[in-house]
């Protein structure tokens, strides 16, 4: 029997690890100076006072809902899939070729073709290190890391020397043609009255992420292939003995983790750039890994915990710009928070636990 309910290992522990980050995180404002109340008022206005905060905020979360999402899957086969930028990155060109090289007469076309061969890049970019994990046994975590910089050689190579246009300095692709362009929640949401933010990057992807977050759930609680990968993740021993092969399930996990990754160029190369650009994913691959540390690996806790780092990062863009509060200040922010809810949680765990079997006991 579990010491802690389900609902406080799902919200309290990640909550109270959240406060402990913004208590420190407070100190180290007033280290340097700044009020820290002060601070969080601008932080809260600029990414969630305005349609256009929110416009951003949602535009950073549907990328970590991505990824966050792909390291989760693979954490419940017991994979740890760090990955994801090189996945990522690899969607992205899947997506520049297939709205580059097919004539789309759509949007909503071009959304479904871009969206598939995203998911194929990054799947495939995932299949290397999951073979040689399953066939090979090579660790999952030093084979997907080294893939990122082996991605980023592969992609600088194409930009630059295939696929950017002829006299353009700049390393990335020529810019997509107006029928791949998604809709804007502007876009979509000026029918029903409801006004948003013209400028705002946030688009048609964002329901897109939801939709995952649902058959991300749907596939790992209401299927028996999720049930494998789950079985396998917490024992393989048992597993084996069930007559579940670790070869199948690492491949399929690693295989759905790397898809899901390379979906996230659907956000940042169609949808708000327009165009594959050398450095497009922005360490959203390595945020996902805190995404899905904070979110308990639960598609619904994921989505609450990418909103939070979206809110960070368009909070901290506003700090930066309107205080004298440096950018990386947010990066400590965020590491913090990763902090206490990776390598810290069982000092929040603990205490928790034995305050949980106490009340049980005097109850009983």
């Amino acid at each position: 029997m579990d010491v802690m309910p389900k609902w406080a290992e799902v919200a309290l522990v990640p909550l109270i690890s959240l406060i402990l980050a913004a208590v420190l995180s407070a100190l180290v404002i007033l280290a340097i100076g700044e009020d820290p109340l002060e601070a969080v008022n601008l932080m809260v206005t600029g990414a969630l006072g305005s349609t256009y905060g929110w416009g951003y905020t949602l535009y950073y979360a549907t990328n970590f809902l991505f990824t966050g999402l792909a390291v989760s899957v693979a954490f419940h086969a017991g994979l740890f899939n760090i990955g994801g930028e090189g996945q990522a990155m690899l969607g992205g060109l899947g997506v520049a070729l297939a709205c580059l090289l097919i004539p789309w007469p759509h949007w909503s076309l071009a959304l479904l073709g871009a969206s598939l061969a995203g998911a194929l890049f990054g799947a495939a970019w995932a299949a290397i290190p999951a073979f040689l994990q399953a066939k090979r046994g090579s660790h999952i975590v030093i084979t997907t890391i080294m893939f990122n910089f082996i991605g980023a050689a592969v992609l600088n190579y194409v930009l630059v020397n295939l696929m950017r246009p002829a006299g353009q300095m700049d390393p990335a692709t020529a810019r997509f043609p107006d029928t791949t362009n998604l809709p804007t929640l502007h876009d979509i949401l000026a029918p029903l009255g409801i006004a948003f933010s013209k400028s705002a990057p946030a688009n048609v992807t964002f329901l897109i992420a939801l939709l995952a977050c649902v058959l991300v759930w749907f596939l790992l609680w209401r299927t028996w292939l999720g049930y494998e990968i789950r079985s396998y993740g917490k024992s393989e021993p048992a597993a084996r003995y069930g007559g579940i092969s670790p070869v199948a399930i690492t491949m399929i996990a690693m295989l759905i983790s790397g898809g899901l990754a390379g979906l996230m160029a659907i956000n940042n190369v169609m949808g708000e750039a327009e165009r594959l650009v050398l450095n497009a994913v922005e360490g959203a691959g390595f945020i996902g890994i805190a995404v899905a540390l904070m979110g308990r690996s639960h598609p619904f806790g994921v989505l609450l915990a990418a909103i939070l780092f979206g809110f960070l990062y368009q909070g901290g863009a506003e700090l930066a710009l309107w205080t004298s509060i440096p950018r990386e200040l947010i990066v400590v922010i965020q590491a913090l928070v990763i902090l206490f809810t990776g390598a810290l949680d069982n000092m929040v765990r603990m205490p928790l636990e034995r305050l949980f079997l106490m009340l049980r006991r005097s109850r009983a």
